[in-house]
């Protein structure tokens, strides 16, 4: 299936990025694309070296469950500073906009909530929750509700994805050569569109759950993952799934 090209009624804006101590100027865009069938245009946002001329390989970035944020654009950024076209959906807006429990103010207050807990301590999300006005914690709840579910049905994110490489393939600023890269939430979608799009030339998981082993022979680029030592939540099913894919000949 091709993407549909949406016209480009957007704002161009130009930004720096330091690379090696050298300002690089960029310029973004918003814009947005559909995958056929799929039900809903998914908006975008595209950053290119502004002194570069002609088609550029392109990155898609997979944002992590806290949406494209601060980080995610700045990755943006230095992809666009190291001569990329970089590529950013927001899978949460699928159809346009974002649902209002995962608007970016709610996602933001959910993650602030989230860092100050410790990690995996569920009775201690439990108690501060309990300590919270009604409302506010109503909210918190929905949106982590609405985050969990998301990261639990990847399947249309997966083919909002394949949207993104579809659109980019016919897009004039991209010579062909897409990658993808995903951080968490992102990573795990990133390995699982390796699984599924034969037009990926590369895949960089950050700390992102493998797909399943028996999957690992469907991969049709080169896949790198860079994970911590410490997250054995993540990294326990690492090795099956490398294993699987040396067998496979990947």
């Amino acid at each position: 299936p091709r993407s549909t090209l949406f016209p480009y009624t957007t704002l161009f804006r130009s930004r720096r990025h330091r690379l090696r101590g050298e300002v690089v100027e960029h310029s973004i865009s918003q814009t947005s694309y559909t995958r056929n069938g799929n039900g809903g245009a998914v908006p975008a946002m595209m950053v290119r070296p502004a002194a570069a001329r002609g088609a550029l390989p392109a990155v898609i970035v997979i944002h992590e469950a806290w949406g494209p944020d601060a980080h995610i654009r700045d990755v943006a950024g230095r992809l666009a500073s190291a001569g990329y076209l970089a590529f950013v959906p927001d899978l949460y807006a699928h159809g346009g906009t974002r649902p209002p429990e995962l608007a970016p103010d709610r996602i933001d207050a959910f993650k602030r909530f989230t860092d100050s807990l410790p990690p995996g301590d569920v009775q201690a999300r439990e108690r501060a929750l309990a300590d919270m006005p009604g409302t506010e914690r109503e909210r918190i709840e929905e949106s982590r509700r609405a985050v969990h579910a998301a990261m639990e049905s990847p399947a249309r994110f997966v083919d909002d994805l394949r949207g993104a490489v579809a659109h980019l393939r016919d897009h004039p600023d991209c010579n062909g050569q897409i990658g993808a890269l995903g951080f968490s939430m992102g990573g795990r979608l990133t390995g699982l569109l390796a699984c599924e799009e034969r037009d990926l030339s590369a895949a960089v998981v950050f700390y992102g759950a493998p797909p399943a082993s028996e999957r690992a022979g469907s991969v049709a680029c080169p896949m790198l993952g860079i994970y911590a030592g410490k997250d054995t939540r993540i990294t326990s099913a690492v090795p099956e799934f490398a294993a699987a894919m040396a067998q496979a000949g990947k």
